[in-house]
């Protein structure tokens, strides 16, 4: 019996030594990772210099705290449930975002922008839909995409006309902004649906046969789309961005797309997106997992087309039969 009592303080010692260690990962300096804890737990110095120590150790609803905040696996740390991969969505209102909604989106954009001096820097969409580093600069377009949120999921008992909608000045900043982050990153490539642009043209027509977008709404937002067709186009004629030059793959899936996937990879952080309800991610930093995710989407390309700087012919095509959808609304 004393043995059993022994292996289960040897492995929760084993533990708690794991997940401090884990800390020290995330703050290789002491000084800022005193500081960051006692931000977050809003404790004080000394009870932040017992933890560590171990003379206290972390209250489970601290650990907790810290590994949701942090986006540290619990289930990795522990070694239990080693088949179970953990991934997190986070609620947040891309229209009128809170504070703390706002402070996560702004971390989000600099995490990206950190990346653009890392060559071997990576991100990848694999869409049915217009992903929002796409739509982000047309505003028109932009508040298209909550109106049809709003639409179809929002609680309110009265329906919303498009423009009813309104968007913060700040969010509007913070979607441009993650935009242009994602156009620093070195290696972009954009797998689309081929039914896309059809689908989005089904989607205009049904909302103005309803009457929930006017005849001068709709030309507004007919604009935008026919203005990002042209800026693709010329994306992919060059293969870059014309802003910052740097890479930019795009690719035409002859097999139909489900949902949006999305990856950011580098040598030294990785992260997965799956894109739910049109503006919610549920995501993971699990290495395994990420690298699933970016196998599978890379292997998206032997049904795609590669459209961007090679096979002129099929680029010019595809590009027609976009604007002559779009210019029928």
């Amino acid at each position: 019996m004393s043995n059993l009592k022994m292996d289960k303080t040897e492995r929760i010692n084993n533990w708690y030594d794991v997940f401090l260690e884990t800390l020290s990962e995330k703050y290789p300096q002491k000084v800022q990772l005193m500081q960051a804890l006692m931000e977050l737990l809003s404790i004080e110095r000394e009870s932040v210099y017992r933890r560590l120590r171990k003379d206290v150790a972390f209250h489970i609803l601290e650990i907790v705290k810290i590994s949701t905040e942090w986006n540290i696996s619990l289930d990795k740390i522990s070694a239990l449930n080693t088949d179970h991969v953990p991934f997190q969505m986070r609620k947040i209102d891309y229209m009128n975002s809170s504070e703390q909604e706002a402070l996560f989106l702004q971390n989000v954009i600099q995490g990206i922008d950190r990346l653009k001096d890392v060559p071997e820097t990576e991100f990848m969409d694999v869409c049915n839909k217009l992903p929002r580093p796409l739509y982000a600069s047309f505003s028109a377009l932009h508040k298209f995409y909550f109106f049809k949120w709003k639409y179809l999921y929002g609680d309110d008992k009265m329906v919303t006309p498009y423009n009813k909608i309104a968007i913060s000045e700040n969010n509007l900043m913070l979607a441009e902004m993650y935009s242009q982050a994602i156009k620093q990153v070195p290696n972009t490539s954009f797998v689309l649906d081929r039914k896309l642009f059809e689908n989005l043209a089904h989607d205009l027509r049904y909302f103005h046969s309803i009457r929930l977008i006017t005849d001068a709404e709709l030309a507004i937002i007919k604009h935008d789309v026919l203005d990002l067709l042209e800026y693709l186009n010329e994306a992919a004629t060059k293969g870059c961005y014309p802003e910052t030059g740097n890479r930019f793959n795009l690719y035409i899936s002859q097999l139909c797309i489900d949902t949006n996937y999305s990856y950011v990879y580098t040598p030294d952080a990785k992260i997965s997106f799956v894109h739910v309800f049109d503006k919610y991610e549920i995501y993971t930093f699990d290495e395994d997992m990420v690298g699933n995710f970016r196998m599978w989407m890379h292997l998206k390309k032997k049904s795609s087309t590669q459209i961007s700087e090679v096979d002129e012919k099929s680029r010019i095509e595809f590009f027609d039969r976009q604007r002559q959808l779009i210019e029928k609304l």
